[in-house]
């Protein structure tokens, strides 16, 4: 039992907390136009106030035609939902999967990334903006959030109004603006686990035509997993963040936001640790317990939640995020023209144990990676009679350049290699310092225009179509050289017949690491679409539906291909083709009780063709992953949004998803891990079929599995989210003030956490609870203590299969019991 005595420091830190002080509860501070849009949708359900520009345009959240989520700056710092996969706990069709902050996927109802390793030659399905401004590495979503105002989630396509590939939704993030009236936010957190949290805005005049805001963020936590061969807490959080911005108001009707922003990340991370073993059709002497005992070796815990690891590796995985933005908006005789021009950068810089062991199997494994994007978009709103628009062009540019390394060790041998061959499997330098060393380019260019039209055909009733041409074009290389513990090249060589010239020793590196070198690129043109019908038939009843034909662009490989027995490339998987979506959806919004209370439902159905899924090549030693075209996926599904404040002192919200997503067609999937070195597969409706290798005999792998039928990846049938606050009047700080008690829940029922599902590889249901107990004085002071994750469930974000298919499944554990105390203010 491992304990940390870390309660006199979250003392001290809180102490410090107290001193500092932070902002408080209420979330307004946007400009006259937008002022309204801050009101917090989970504890102010009176929606009239709650203005969105989820259509790049003023509208209020009950009366804009599609499915929106909106959360707003108070309810995000009150609830602790300061980065996206927080944010997951109150929008139940948002998921978010990070092994690290590359191996990152934000989905929204199942649909956006493929879940697993990053590839950087494909596209984001769900879009990431602040502050109109397009984020295309999805590692940005792992900062913290940083002077919010409010944050929509938009779902279902998007692609007629957002820059790049809306496929699936789009987080549409807004932060607090300059004010020409002076004001500070302050606010601090301290908790166990050694967390520490300031945050700090301030805001103000230059003159009477310029303003000026400054916003930082800390955050450190110590590790949730100890690491007992290097004596340390992993796993953990160092977030720091700063934005400037700068607004010039020359005139009532210009407006022009000049904006920096630099975000890092240092911490000690990112580990997966033991979970299981489950067994494979390999003979036995290949699968995880005989490999471990010939090593004589025992992972120190076979309980997953016992936090423990042995990892033999350093962890590191240092991200860097920052960029400048200029925005101008002018107000035109036929509408607003909108330019968003930026700048953005990304850096990783990792350093990964892929055996998940104690044992020197992989000694190096990372992929340290630049990215550089630049866009461009002019749009043009405007409104004349019963006619209203946005028209608008968007322009994108990236390119990557990832070099990564990995590098075998002592312990590869007996590892990797099959114990028949005894001379080879006895020899440590075998595999040992066996290193490839990979060079990754990617250039991508994407250019749109799109237009979002409404006419109203009566006063009740409207008609809404936009549509967007769009193109993208990619250029990648990938390169990747091997060589020996002595430096060698180790390289295929073939005899005149075709049969291989490399000795038994190179055939045993090549099968764990084999060079590869080739080049791709893919280009097309596409036109999307979409059509709305809105129809209010009282003034609180809105009802509408949806369809929309849209892209997802293609993309190419760039974690390499499979390959002949001869080490060729097969350049047929080196490019996927783009995804073809048809999508539907059917929504009521309703305002009941005074309007004290909202009741939204939402029905959508989704058709992909040409899914791009991510896939792996199961070789010896090595787990590749690349992407493949499932033939059809849909997802489909009912939402549920519902909001009370019957009074002041008490308020209400439950959200709630249905969502089955499967694939309709996908024939040649990778088969799951337990049919690994058989000769069964599986049926379409996930049943064994055929005959099990005997024990003790090689067997042969099936190259696909038939999973049409099956669940996707990461997606929960069920998911709910719920809270409420009460509070009663006090006088508290000077003046009138409340204590209040909050609740935040959630839940989610069990999903597959493998591109196949795999009977190891589900993550059961669980429930997570929040409590927040706290006074304020309106919206100058709060303070309260928190705890989350209360009733400490035992949970996995995700798992995965290890590497060289042994059988071991590693795991992500969540997050335990946490609790703490929050200060803010402002003035």
């Amino acid at each position: 039992m491992l304990v940390r005595a870390n309660l006199a420091a979250s003392v001290a830190s809180a102490g410090l907390a107290l001193a500092l002080a932070a902002p408080a509860h209420a979330a307004a501070d946007a400009p006259a136009a937008e002022a309204a849009s801050t009101a917090d949708a989970a504890t102010q359900p009176v929606d009239d106030s709650i203005v969105v520009t989820a259509r790049r345009r003023a509208e209020t959240v009950q009366t804009v035609p599609l499915a929106v989520t909106v959360v707003g700056g108070a309810h995000i710092e009150n609830t602790g939902a300061f980065n996206v996969g927080r944010l997951t706990q109150l929008t139940p069709t948002l998921q978010f999967y990070s092994s690290n902050p590359r191996n990152t996927s934000v989905n929204i109802r199942g649909l956006g990334a493929p879940l697993g390793l990053t590839n950087d030659g494909i596209e984001q399905g769900v879009g990431i903006y602040i502050d109109d401004v397009f984020y295309a590495r999805a590692a940005s979503s792992t900062f913290d959030f940083l002077d919010v105002s409010r944050i929509e989630v938009l779902r279902g396509p998007q692609g007629t109004l957002f820059g790049k590939n809306t496929t699936a939704g789009a987080l549409n993030i807004t932060t607090r603006a300059p004010t020409f009236d002076p004001e500070a936010r302050l606010e601090a957190s301290a908790g166990n686990l050694g967390f520490v949290q300031l945050k700090g805005a301030v805001s103000g005049p230059l003159s009477d035509t310029l303003a000026v805001r400054l916003a930082g963020s800390f955050t450190q936590r110590d590790g949730t997993v100890y690491n007992v061969a290097q004596r340390q807490w992993i796993n953990s959080q160092d977030n720091k963040g700063a934005r400037l911005q700068f607004l010039w108001r020359p005139t009532g009707g210009v407006e022009v936001t000049l904006s920096g922003d630099y975000n890092k990340q240092n911490p000690n991370c990112c580990a997966l640790i033991y979970v299981r073993t489950g067994a494979t059709q390999r003979p036995l002497t290949r699968q995880y317990a005989a490999l471990a005992a010939a090593q004589n070796y025992a992972v120190p815990s076979t309980n997953p939640f016992d936090r423990v690891t042995d990892e033999d590796v350093l962890l590191r995985a240092k991200n860097e995020v920052g960029g400048v933005s200029l925005r101008a908006k002018i107000d035109t005789g036929i509408g607003t023209v909108t330019s968003i021009t930026a700048w953005r950068y990304w850096d990783w810089d990792p350093s990964n144990d892929r055996d998940y062991l104690g044992l020197p199997i992989t000694t190096k494994s990372n992929n340290p990676s630049h990215q550089d994007q630049y866009t461009q978009e002019l749009r043009l709103t405007g409104e004349t009679g019963r006619f209203n628009y946005t028209v608008g062009a968007f322009g994108f540019y990236q390119k990557i350049h990832t070099s990564g390394v990995q590098q075998q060790g002592p312990a590869a041998s007996k590892f990797l290699i099959n114990p028949t061959s005894t001379a080879l499997y006895n020899d440590p330098s075998v595999l040992n310092g066996l290193t490839a060393t990979n060079d990754i380019t990617l250039k991508n260019t994407s250019a749109a225009i799109y237009g979002k039209f409404g006419y109203k055909l009566s006063d009740t009733f409207s008609i809404q179509p936009g549509v967007r041409l769009n193109y993208d074009k990619k250029d990648g290389v990938y390169s990747s050289v091997v060589t020996d513990g002595n430096g060698n090249l180790v390289v295929f060589e073939t005899n005149a017949d075709g049969t291989s010239a490399n000795s038994s020793r190179e055939r045993a590196q090549l099968a764990v690491l084999a060079p590869q070198y080739f080049k791709a690129n893919f280009s097309n043109w596409n036109v999307s679409g979409d059509v709305t019908l809105a129809w209010d038939p009282t003034r609180d009843v809105h009802v509408y539906g949806t369809y929309a034909r849209s892209f997802k662009s293609g993309g190419i490989n760039l974690n390499g291909v499979p390959a002949n027995t001869d080490g060729t490339p097969l350049l047929q998987f080196a490019t996927i083709k783009p995804e073809r979506v048809n999508h539907f959806e059917l929504g009521v919004k309703t305002q009941f009780w005074g309007r004290k209370g909202t009741f939204n439902v939402a029905a959508f159905r989704t058709d992909i063709n040409d899914y791009q899924a991510q896939v792996s090549n199961y070789t010896v030693g090595a787990l590749r992953g690349y992407l493949a075209n499932a033939e059809k996926v849909r997802t489909q599904g009912v939402e549920v949004d519902f909001a009370l404040r019957p009074s002041e002192r008490f308020s209400v919200y439950s959200n709630a998803a249905y969502t089955d997503a499967k694939y309709v067609r996908f024939k040649n999937a990778p088969c799951p891990p337990e049919l690994s070195g058989g000769t069964q597969t599986v049926d379409a409706n996930g049943n064994l079929v055929g005959t099990p290798a005997p024990a003790g005999t090689p067997g042969i792998s099936p190259l696909s599995c038939d999973i049409s039928g099956q669940v996707l990846p990461g997606v929960s049938k069920w998911s709910f989210s719920y809270g409420g606050e009460v509070n009663l009047p006090v006088q508290a700080f000077g003046g009138e003030g409340q204590v209040y008690l909050g609740v935040d829940g959630n839940y989610r029922s069990r999903f597959s956490s493998n591109p196949t599902p795999s009977a190891y590889t589900w993550v059961e249901g669980y429930a997570l609870t929040n409590f927040r107990l706290g006074v304020r004085r309106d919206a100058r002071f709060d303070i309260y203590g928190w705890v989350r994750n209360a009733f400490d469930t035992h949970y996995f974000d995700q798992l995965a299969v290890a590497s060289g298919n042994t059988g071991l499944i590693v795991g992500q554990v969540g997050d335990p019991r946490t609790y703490g105390l929050t200060v803010r203010t402002q003035f």
